[in-house]
């Protein structure tokens, strides 16, 4: 079956209400060109010179914040196993001092609620924790969003994004190469 008759690289998606004229370029195939190129949704989309500088711009904080995101992901790690290291060390001093006073209803109902206290101080830095990766996973996705326009425009914002979000908020050395996931 011949289908050489067909355009596969311009998909005509018109939204309900918008002129006619206005169409979202999906291309398969890596491109520079960025006539009616919509960006993930179909309102974002380029149409002319400014709208791409403003786009770009956009991307390029898009994916510095990212790098702001898995810092701050970083530091909170950091923090929290070095808040729960000083409750787990106050609790093992608890429990010397109960030894050495021979103390024993009550020391061992003050350890409990301290252990309680920890475990809640742990699961509340496991449920932060889980959230921010969330962001993340979230975050990382929609960048592979934007780098799938297969746009050589897109695809340098998000490269100089991730340059820019290094030098500003990473303090440790690359330890995750960039994946979606």
């Amino acid at each position: 079956m011949d289908h050489s008759h067909m355009d596969h690289g311009h998909m005509d998606h018109n939204m309900p209400g918008m002129d006619p004229g206005h169409k979202c370029n999906m291309n398969m195939l890596f491109t520079w060109d960025t006539t009616d190129l919509c960006i993930v949704f179909r309102s974002w989309h380029i149409s002319g010179t400014f709208s791409l500088i403003v786009a770009l711009v956009g991307i390029i904080l898009l994916t510095a914040g990212y790098e702001a995101v898995r810092e701050a992901s970083r530091r909170y790690e950091a923090y929290s196993n070095k808040v729960l290291e000083g409750r787990r060390g106050g609790d093992d001093l608890r429990v010397q001092r109960a030894k050495d006073v021979h103390t024993t209803d009550e020391s061992s109902s003050l350890l409990h609620s301290g252990r309680n206290a920890g475990g809640n101080a742990e699961q509340q830095a496991k449920l932060v924790k889980a959230a921010l990766y969330a962001v993340q996973v979230f975050y990382s996705f929609f960048i592979m969003l934007l780098f799938m326009t297969y746009n050589g425009w897109i695809m340098l914002a998000v490269a100089v994004g991730a340059f820019v979000g290094y030098l500003l908020f990473a303090n440790s050395s690359p330890t995750k190469s960039a994946a979606c996931h």
